[in-house]
């Protein structure tokens, strides 16, 4: 394909965590202001000791890194700062949409309330958005509230994105050690937001395989799959020097596949976790390639930038490199994840617009 600037491109994000984003430079200064110790004080050797130690391929040891970054966001000020750098960040990737997704419940250890939470959160994210207008950019988010799927607060954290639909929130996820702990756990949680008519996205098909996703579809009630790559597992495919001359679908695949359930996939991350290594440790072994071509609704995910050391154009340039992707492959994943963002058809539908003239543009070029 001839050079793009897939920087330039208009993006649209789904599975991109607010913890797992933070400058490491706002790590550092807040760190300093509540007392908490890093493993390194300068940002380039912090940001290398993120990535570094995410690269353990192991899902439970890629979460610890998270210990640090949750702790320096306990507060209102902090919590606002990050959401607002976030967004301009974003931005500056080419993100014209973008939902993020963080615990409430991780961020009370100085005394916030989960509403103090989102409330700080949504004031951030309002301040990037007006920011980037003020600067003739265009970016809008939307916050998906996290239950950490460990602990027994679902019910909590669904009721609270509930009452916070209005201000911002447009969505509800679970989150954390996966294994062990399938949606099921949080059934009343799942009932009562199906009864609320608030849509979910549901972390599954990453550290398990395919009886967590169809947990996910049948007790989460689940819109969209966060990852979902071991959605493989339930293929049987056959083929010679690597291909795969034929493929069939299982049932719970062929589900997915013929619903258009999105798949929320982080090549990266899932490197990084060992969430696809059945398929091999380099990135053009990833199944993404195999499931784009098997009709499946895949969509281009950063899911931490800070850990990956990613962003969604790295994403698109390793894909272009891996699979020899041309313009209107990256469209195509781009309006897939604008048809399944958490919004109403008429903001789909502007959302499409914007990403069909963006790459039209390109072409014109």
């Amino acid at each position: 394909m001839k050079r793009i600037d897939i920087k330039a491109l208009p993006k649209i994000s789904l599975h991109d965590h607010l913890d797992g984003g933070l400058r490491p430079q706002t790590i550092i200064e807040l760190a300093e202001a509540v007392g908490h110790k890093l493993p390194a004080t300068d940002a380039a050797s912090l940001g290398r000791w993120f990535a570094e130690s995410a690269n353990s391929g192991s899902l439970p040891r890629y979460l610890q890194t998270f210990d640090h970054t949750t702790a320096v966001m306990q507060t209102r000020e902090a919590l606002t700062r990050v959401a607002k750098e976030f967004v301009f960040d974003l931005a500056a990737d080419g993100v014209v949409y973008g939902e993020v997704r963080y615990a409430p419940e991780q961020h009370l250890k100085l005394g916030l309330t989960l509403d103090e939470v989102v409330e700080a959160v949504q004031d951030g994210l309002e301040q990037g958005m007006e920011a980037i207008d003020a600067s003739g950019g265009f970016i809008r988010t939307g916050q998906l509230i996290t239950a950490m799927r460990h602990a027994d607060r679902a019910l909590e954290i669904a009721e609270l994105a509930v009452r916070h639909r209005d201000n911002g929130v447009v969505g509800f996820d679970i989150a954390g050690a996966e294994e062990g702990f399938p949606p099921s756990k949080h059934k009343l949680a799942f009932d009562y937001l199906a009864t609320e008519l608030l849509p979910t996205t549901v972390h599954a098909g990453e550290a398990d395989g395919v009886d967590s996703i169809k947990d996910a579809i049948v007790n989460g009630r689940a819109l969209r799959l966060g990852h979902g790559v071991r959605i493989c597992e339930d293929l049987l495919v056959a083929g010679t020097d690597g291909g795969a001359d034929s493929v069939m679908l299982g049932p719970v695949a062929q589900w997915v596949h013929d619903r258009e359930i999105p798949l929320e996939l982080c090549v990266s991350s899932n490197l990084q976790t060992g969430a696809s290594r059945e398929f091999g440790d380099s990135f053009e072994e990833h199944p993404f390639d195999l499931l784009y071509g098997l009709g499946f609704k895949v969509t281009v995910n950063t899911d931490n930038r800070l850990m990956s050391a990613t962003t969604l154009t790295r994403e698109m340039e390793l894909m272009v490199e891996a699979w020899d992707y041309d313009l209107e492959d990256l469209r195509q994943f781009q309006i897939n994840a604008a048809e399944s963002v958490f919004q109403g058809v008429i903001e789909r539908e502007d959302l499409i617009d914007l990403i069909n003239e963006g790459f039209d543009e390109c072409l014109d070029d």
